[in-house]
Formats: C-alpha cells, structure tokens, sequence
C-alpha cells in the first residue's frame, strides 16, 4: 500500500510541475484519465472553474490550467506545501505563484505578482487522475489584479 500511496503523490507532482508549471501537454495525456470528472469546473470562484455550465472532463482542466492560467501567468511555478494520502486520493496544498503579463479571465496584464493559494484532491486510478476537487483563493487574486 505504501508504494502505491507514493506512487499517487508521485504522479500528483508529475502533473503539476510538467503540465502546470512547464505547459507539457503530453504529460496530461499520460497522467489524465478520459473519464476525469473535475468537481472544481462548474462552482464558481473554484480552481479549474472555466464557466457556469462548463464541461467538466478533461478538457475543463485543459481550458483552464493551460488556456486561461497559463496565458494570464505566463511564468507559473507550482510551489507544494503538504501533501497527504490515503487510499486512492492525494491531497495537496499548493501555492501558485506568478506575474500577471497576460490576460486572466477578461482582466488585461497587470503586471502584478500574485500567490493562488490552492487544496486540492485528486482521485486516482491506475496512475491517472480520475476525479478532481479543489478550493483556492482565485476570487481574491482576481480582485488584486482588477483593482
């Protein structure tokens, strides 16, 4: 059981450093199931929300971690504070950090340093993400940039 716990954080770091910070679009392949339901897509203000009524697959996680975040915060980088894991989930606590250069969600360059304070679980099944939920301080950030 071990292993495979270490194994789940290791993919959960994986993800997060390659496809989040790096912007590698393989290691989402590699790393995400097709059948991923992402809790975070249709709540409003959550991490991964795109829209009300967004798709909550893996192309939600797409849109917002590579289209929007990416774009907005070009020089991303994921900093993990905690992790813990239990049978199939790992949670995490993470900081985002990175400077506002492009357009976030409507809102133009800013040029503002930021900190996306985020948990999030991740449910996993033969090393790929199968279900996401998470929580973070984006509404806060957005109104630091905006103002």
């Amino acid at each position: 059981m071990e292993n495979t716990l270490e194994r789940n954080k290791a993919v959960v770091i994986r993800f997060n450093k390659e496809f989040i910070e790096q912007g590698n679009a393989a290691c989402f392949t590699d790393l995400v199931s097709d059948e991923l339901v992402n809790h975070a897509a249709p709540g409003a203000g959550a991490l991964g929300a795109a829209a009300p009524g967004a798709p909550s697959g893996p192309e939600s996680m797409i849109y917002f971690l590579h289209d929007v975040l990416r774009v907005g915060f070009p020089d991303i980088t994921v900093n993990i504070l905690d992790q813990v894991a239990e049978n199939d989930k790992v949670t995490t606590r993470k900081e985002f950090h990175g400077t506002h250069t492009g357009e976030f969600m409507g809102i133009p360059a800013s040029n503002k340093k930021v900190v996306i304070k985020v948990i999030d679980i991740i449910r996993l099944r033969d090393g790929k993400y199968v279900e996401h939920w998470g929580m973070s301080n984006l509404a806060e950030v957005m109104q630091q940039i905006a103002g």
